[in-house]
């Protein structure tokens, strides 16, 4: 089987997942519990209950907020004959539906839909049976489409006035369910598209380069394609997938990318935010206003101190780059050994890449290893293959066949639109986790890594999984920085995102499954840690993984700027003493 069959079967695997019918989540804090929770809980509030706004009061926020108050009908709808006593059946759309569910594109279009289907409960999802059942599952019930930063305040002062749980969405591209929440008022952040770049910032700092600002809905590659579209042109340190947002979860979570060896992650570049608070108040985060929530920003974690509604960050002179192709799958060996050892061979030289300044993306399944590209900033085609040499000089000592092309380009961007390929995440089941992994457990217990790798990819049980690893040192291009990103990242040179695609009737094992392959990898890489953005959620340990020794200094500013708990996203800063209690999940405080 090709790669390409690997991937094709690998997303008819989660489609066919995500088309399954509804299930009640046996998540770690979704207790097993009915009906409202014990009095030990103080609950946000739901619809059916004495504290739900009445429909004039709903009535009275659409008007607040332009009309941009919409009730969640779930994108699935078109499918079915009836949701909630009225129908959006559209036979035309459903078809187009179905044929489109993992585009990002369709999904993100949507306001309040999650990409990563699971985390709604896998409710009114596509379907050729009208005659199903189509129900809200575990998504918001109304979501405010914000266009100015005043609908967003209005929102967030709605929320805590009323006790409603709330969700900040933008593209809804998150692995772990963050921008989707039973019950909740979601604020979509999508429409704010402003970008202005300048050749000399003059803000706060000692910093006089290039910056740009954008607002919270531009996704990276959108950014990426307006710098290189500047005379002349810049580039943003920003992520692999071109549709993340860029100013949301991706740089408030730290945000690694293709050039992040070479200059440092997203947060680095970081030089202001405005905000709206907690109290719906606006502000600004710099080195002179408020620069305890500019530093809990840059890596703290996403809806956990405000919505950022704008961001600027530094821009660099663009540079020529080259880049590697390498494919080694079951039209080259059978020999699983074999295939192990030459994956053994390419990720074991994780050092020497990052020290060269290289960034190297990978997909790496049961006898298939993707990798596309190996990034070497500021090289030529010439320069990259001597770079390289020790990596084909081991494959050919193994005599595993493999096929492999070169490219160089005169701009990253050239790069980026010609190598990196598009991520096919959207409306799938997925549960996922990920490590970084530090050079010195590279250097001494390597064999370990590959041995939670075999693990990962060839689960118990549920048989098929598969790592999306990225081979990235931000410490080399940013050694000293200060923000609130893990302190362990400036001496890594590897991350692995590992994922599962569980059906409906494994969903309880897989999360033991989970624990055991994350359990393997830490225990590999003892130096190393978890990436908020790209974790696994059922870590119980989560606030050391994520931030290390920063996590005490980021509890005390959440509890500053929201003591009173008005966002939420599971394991963020702030959130030990709140669970999700019930079927369907309520969000609750411990008392």
């Amino acid at each position: 089987m090709t790669f390409s069959e690997l991937i094709s079967f690998f997303l008819l695997l989660l489609q066919v997942q995500a088309f399954s019918t509804p299930r009640n989540l046996g998540l770690v804090e979704r207790q097993d519990l009915t009906g409202r929770p014990k009095p030990s809980y103080q609950c946000k509030c739901y619809d059916g209950e004495a504290c739900w706004p009445s429909a004039g009061v709903w009535k009275t926020l659409n008007t607040t907020v332009d009309g941009q108050l919409q009730k969640v009908v779930p994108i699935a709808a078109v499918c079915y004959n009836s949701f909630e006593g009225k129908s959006y059946y559209n036979a035309a759309a459903c078809a187009n539906l179905i044929a489109h569910n993992t585009d990002q594109s369709l999904q993100i279009a949507d306001p309040a839909t999650a990409l990563n289907v699971l985390y709604m409960n896998d409710t009114c999802v596509p379907t050729t049976d009208p005659t199903g059942s189509c129900t809200l599952g575990y998504r918001a019930e109304y979501v405010i489409v914000a266009k100015k930063k005043q609908h967003i305040a209005a929102g967030v002062k709605f929320a805590s006035k009323y006790n409603l749980r709330l969700v900040i969405r933008n593209t809804g591209h998150d692995f772990m369910g963050r921008s989707t929440g039973y019950g909740a008022l979601a604020i979509n952040t999508h429409g704010f598209k402003d970008v202005e770049f300048t050749k000399k910032y003059t803000g706060p700092g000692k910093y006089r380069g290039s910056a740009v600002t954008v607002g919270a809905g531009i996704q990276g590659g959108e950014v990426y394609k307006l710098a290189f579209a500047q005379k002349p042109p810049v580039v943003v340190i920003g992520g692999e997938c071109a549709t993340v947002g860029f100013a949301g979860g991706y740089i408030q979570g730290g945000g690694h990318g293709p050039l992040s060896t070479y200059h440092g992650m997203a947060a680095d570049q970081a030089l202001s935010f405005d905000v709206i608070t907690a109290k719906g108040e606006y502000v600004t985060a710099n080195e002179d206003e408020n620069p305890d929530l500019f530093w809990a920003l840059k890596g703290g974690g996403a809806a956990t101190y405000g919505v950022v509604t704008s961001l600027t960050v530094k821009t660099f002179p663009e540079l020529p780059c080259a880049g590697t192709i390498i494919n080694i799958n079951s039209t080259h060996t059978n020999d699983s050994v074999l295939f192990w050892k030459a994956a053994e061979v390419f990720h074991s030289l994780a050092n020497h890449y990052t020290d060269n300044g290289m960034f190297v993306y990978y997909e790496l399944l049961q006898g298939s290893l993707h990798v596309q590209p190996l990034l070497g900033p500021n090289m030529t085609a010439a320069k990259l293959k001597q770079v390289l040499k020790p990596l084909f000089d081991g494959l050919d000592a193994l005599k595993v066949p493999y096929e492999t092309k070169t490219k160089e380009f005169p701009t990253f961007w050239e790069l980026y639109v010609d190598m990196f390929e598009p991520e096919f995440n959207a409306g799938t089941n997925q549960l996922t986790g990920g490590r970084f992994i530090n050079r010195d457990d590279l250097t001494n217990n390597h064999p370990a890594i590959i041995d939670a790798y075999k693990l990962a990819t060839n689960p118990p049980i549920l048989g098929f999984g598969i790592i999306v690893g990225h081979i990235v040192g931000p410490g080399i291009g940013a050694p000293v920085v200060d923000n609130s990103i893990h302190p362990g990242w400036r001496k890594a040179s590897s991350f692995s995102i590992t994922a599962t695609a569980p059906d409906a009737s494994q969903w309880d094992t897989a999360i033991k499954v989970q624990r055991n392959i994350t359990d393997t990898l830490d225990a590999a890489s003892p130096k190393g840690g978890a990436y908020v953005n790209e974790c696994d959620l059922y870590q119980p340990d989560w606030q050391t993984q994520n931030w290390g020794s920063n996590y005490p200094r980021l509890l005390r500013i959440r509890k500053k700027w929201d003591p009173e708990g008005v966002f939420y996203a599971q394991t963020t800063v702030g959130t030990e003493d709140w669970l999700e209690v019930g079927q369907p999940p309520k969000l609750c405080k411990k008392t």
